[in-house]
């Protein structure tokens, strides 16, 4: 199966839900341009796997992408098995290193209450922009 780019999302602010949008610009070192949880740290930009909310969906839930603040939804990859350090290249130009693998959720969010659970601190993954370059939907995904 090709491994590609479902859904690319940002928001204003942390703990929401995050905003589908047709093109996203990565910015080495920071994340997503206009995203709250861009900036000079390790967790720049967010995936998740749209096997992971599909399968929420048949659990019950009623969520669709950015809903779990995911910047980036994928197919074909099972984020959660890919080590820490390893880089991805995302469509043409655009290189991220994988820095965390979940989270530790200290407060229940507004996600949590639209969506009824948070699957993002048990199959979210987290890199570093080493590359940026201009994102969309279909994108290919590689490992390098």
């Amino acid at each position: 199966m090709d491994m590609k780019i479902t859904s690319l999302a940002t928001s204003k602010k942390k703990g929401t839900i995050k905003t589908i949008v047709d093109t996203a610009c990565l910015i080495e070192n920071h994340g997503f341009e206009n995203d709250a949880h861009a900036g000079d740290w390790h967790r720049q930009v967010s995936f998740l796997s749209q096997e992971n909310i599909d399968a929420a969906n048949k659990r019950g839930l009623d969520v669709s992408f950015g809903d779990f603040a995911e910047n980036i939804a994928t197919l074909g990859v099972d984020w959660k098995t890919i080590p820490v350090g390893t880089k991805v290249k995302l469509g043409d130009k655009a290189v991220v290193e994988i820095t965390q693998i979940g989270k530790t959720c200290h407060k229940k969010c507004a996600i949590y209450y639209k969506a009824g659970d948070c699957i993002m601190p048990k199959e979210g993954v987290f890199a570093k922009v080493l590359k940026g370059g201009l994102l969309e939907k279909n994108d290919e995904i590689k490992f390098i």
